[in-house]
C-alpha cells in the first residue's frame, strides 16, 4: 500500500514543512487541491457532498502545480499530485504545459489528478458554460495525451481547435499518470475509459466498495479491464495498521491519510504515522 498526505488540509504556512517531512519519513506522495477563483456571491457554491463547501470569497487560493514545482526543489523522492486540478477550466495547451513542466522539474514525480468541478461560480467568471465541464475535461485529457507523446499535434474538436503545433519538452514519464476524481457515474466513467486511475472523496471501506465495483464494470465495458489502473482513496481516519488489509482487498492502491487534527500537529502526526506503519521500510 502507498500512502499520501493532503497538504490542502493544513494551513498553507505548513505545506513546506509537511512536504519535506513526508519525503523524509517515507510517504509516497503529497497532494494539493485547487480552485481558480471564488466569486464574492457564493450562491452558486452548493457543495454536492455535504452542502457545506467551507469556503469564503477571501479563502486564499494558489496555483497548485506551480506550488508543487516549488516543493519539488525541496524534496527528492515523494510524488507530487493534484487532488484535483480543474483541467477543463484551462485550454489543454496550458494544462499540458503546466504538468509537463512539473514532471520535468520534479524529475518524473508528477501525478495529474483532475476533476470536472462542482462550483459553478468559477466557470461563470472564466466565461465558460458550467454544463459543458465534463465534455471539456474529456476532450482536454485526450488532447493532452497527444501533446505529451506525439512530435506534432493538430486538433479540431468540440471545444478546442488549433493547427499543427510542436510541444516540447515532453514529460519525463513515458506516460504521465492522469487520475480522475469524483464519485458521480460520469466521473467514474471518465476514470474507467480515459484515465490511469481514480481518486475517491473521503471514504470508508464499506462506502467505497460499490464505487470500485462499478469502476470494474465500466472498465470492462470500455475494454480496459487488463490495463494498469490505480485506485486512490482518501482515508482520513485510518489509525491502525491492521485496517490496511481491508482496503487492499478492495483493490485500493494508495491511501491519502490525515493523522492530525490541527495544522500545528501535522508534521508530528505524519512522523508518528510513518513510524507506526513502517513507511521507511518501503523507501
Amino acid at each position: 500500500m502507498k500512502f499520501g498526505v493532503p497538504l490542502s488540509l493544513v494551513h498553507q504556512a505548513a505545506w513546506k514543512d509537511l512536504a519535506v517531512t513526508a519525503d523524509r519519513v517515507g510517504f509516497e506522495s503529497v497532494w494539493l487541491a485547487e480552485h481558480l477563483v471564488f466569486a464574492t456571491d457564493l450562491s452558486m457554491a452548493t457543495y454536492p457532498y455535504t452542502n457545506k463547501p467551507g469556503i469564503t470569497p477571501t479563502t486564499p487560493l494558489y496555483d497548485a502545480p506551480a506550488y508543487l514545482c516549488a516543493l519539488a526543489s525541496l524534496t527528492s523522492r515523494v510524488r507530487l499530485g493534484t487532488a484535483v486540478y480543474l483541467y477543463g477550466l484551462r485550454h489543454p495547451l496550458i494544462g499540458a504545459r503546466t504538468f509537463a513542466t512539473l514532471d520535468q522539474i520534479s524529475g518524473g514525480r508528477a501525478i495529474v489528478g483532475v476533476g470536472a468541478g462542482w462550483y459553478e461560480g468559477e466557470w461563470v467568471a472564466a466565461g465558460l458554460d458550467f454544463r459543458t465541464r465534463g465534455r471539456r475535461l474529456d476532450e482536454a485529457i485526450a488532447v493532452s495525451r497527444r501533446l505529451w507523446t506525439e512530435p506534432a499535434v493538430e486538433h479540431h474538436g468540440e471545444f478546442y481547435d488549433f493547427p499543427e503545433v510542436a510541444f516540447e519538452p515532453k514529460p519525463v514519464q513515458a506516460r504521465l499518470p492522469v487520475l480522475a476524481g469524483g464519485e458521480s457515474r460520469a466521473a467514474l466513467r471518465r476514470a474507467a475509459a480515459l484515465c490511469d486511475g481514480w481518486i475517491s472523496m473521503p471514504q470508508t471501506p464499506d462506502g467505497i466498495r460499490p464505487k470500485i465495483e462499478l469502476l470494474r464494470e465500466l472498465r470492462e465495458k470500455a475494454g480496459r479491464a487488463d490495463e494498469p489502473f490505480e485506485i486512490t482513496a482518501h482515508a482520513y481516519e485510518l489509525r491502525d495498521p491492521g485496517e490496511v488489509a481491508e482496503w487492499a482487498e478492495l483493490g485500493v492502491d494508495r491511501l491519502i491519510v490525515r493523522p492530525w487534527r490541527r495544522s500545528r500537529d501535522a508534521v508530528e502526526g505524519a512522523t508518528a504515522f510513518a513510524e507506526i506503519f513502517h513507511l521507511a521500510d518501503n523507501m
